[in-house]
């Protein structure tokens, strides 16, 4: 049982967190702090939050988790101001797409009282944004990847795997430099290129024409690029030199690509196409059976 859970940033992520600990029966009551007071009102209304809170030592007397579901360049900034009012037994988590930077601004901001900083990451999401996105199944049946630090108690790590357990999750766990080698490829590269391509389609003369006739596939592609420009924004600078690897061997891809296309060589981009194919399907076959890919790729 949590007694006294703060959530730092009460829209979707954080919202979502705070219903499914309601739902489970798992907290007694629940702190909302947060930069938007129309916000904030919106989640006591919609019974997120019991509390609003308009500091960081109202917020914090008593806490007992709390999660941090924030951009992530405010990591430092928010640590900062809870440090002081930061008591022995309080554990602090955030939701974080990225890890390294987290940890570093953690550090900086904590000092001697990192070990009572889980740094987490909930995959899980959507479009939407604000306390009218969240959901209680947020997270059923999702991963949560904690990387945890050498300063972390491991009661700590199991308080906070506990909680997002409670949400439905399935705990994963890696270093903050192998998360953010995995993420930059197959979460912060696709969310660049969705911004990427429905701002080139936008800047166009005859966008509207575009528009008009984009279906399905275009909707399926681009749905991530209706998430938080200032979320991506700020993952993707803390993320840069990753996201700049996965970025160059896409380029790479694509320039291989095109002189495939250029030279009509269609066996060529049928295997392409037939590699991915593969690919993906295997991949959503080990999702709905739990377990790892064996992914193949054609020697051709």
């Amino acid at each position: 049982m949590i007694g006294r859970l703060v959530i730092v940033g009460v829209g979707l992520i954080g919202g979502s967190f705070a219903l499914a600990l309601k739902q489970a029966g798992a907290v007694r009551s629940v702190a909302g702090l947060g930069r938007s007071a129309q916000a904030m009102e919106r989640a006591l209304e919609l019974g997120i939050v019991d509390e609003i809170c308009t500091s960081a030592q109202e917020a914090m007397c008593g806490a007992d988790l709390v999660l941090l579901a924030a951009p992530v360049g405010q990591t430092g900034a928010i640590l900062e101001s809870l440090l002081p009012h930061l008591e022995s037994n309080t554990i602090i988590t955030d939701a974080g797409s990225t890890k390294s930077d987290v940890v570093a601004a953690a550090r900086a901001a904590l000092g001697g009282r990192i070990g009572q900083f889980v740094p987490g990451h909930p995959i899980a999401g959507s479009e939407s944004n604000g306390p009218d996105a969240a959901m209680a199944g947020l997270y059923r049946g999702k991963k949560t990847v904690l990387t945890p630090l050498p300063e972390n108690d491991p009661a700590a790590v199991e308080r906070v795997a506990a909680a997002w357990r409670l949400c439905g999750s399935l705990i994963h766990k890696l270093s903050p430099a192998d998360h953010d080698r995995v993420f930059a490829a197959v979460s912060h590269l696709p969310h660049l290129l969705a911004y990427a391509l429905v701002d080139d389609i936008a800047a166009k003369p005859h966008a509207g024409l575009l528009f008009q006739y984009a279906a399905s596939g275009f909707r399926d592609f681009t749905r991530i690029a209706g998430s938080s420009p200032e979320m991506w924004r700020d993952i993707s600078l803390a993320n840069r030199d990753a996201l700049l690897t996965e970025l160059d061997a896409y380029l790479a891809q694509l320039t291989t690509l095109r002189a495939t296309l250029a030279a009509a060589d269609g066996h060529g981009l049928e295997t392409v196409y037939a590699n991915a194919q593969r690919a993906r399907r295997e991949w959503i076959e080990a999702i709905e059976a739990g377990s790892p890919p064996q992914l193949h790729q054609d020697t051709e």
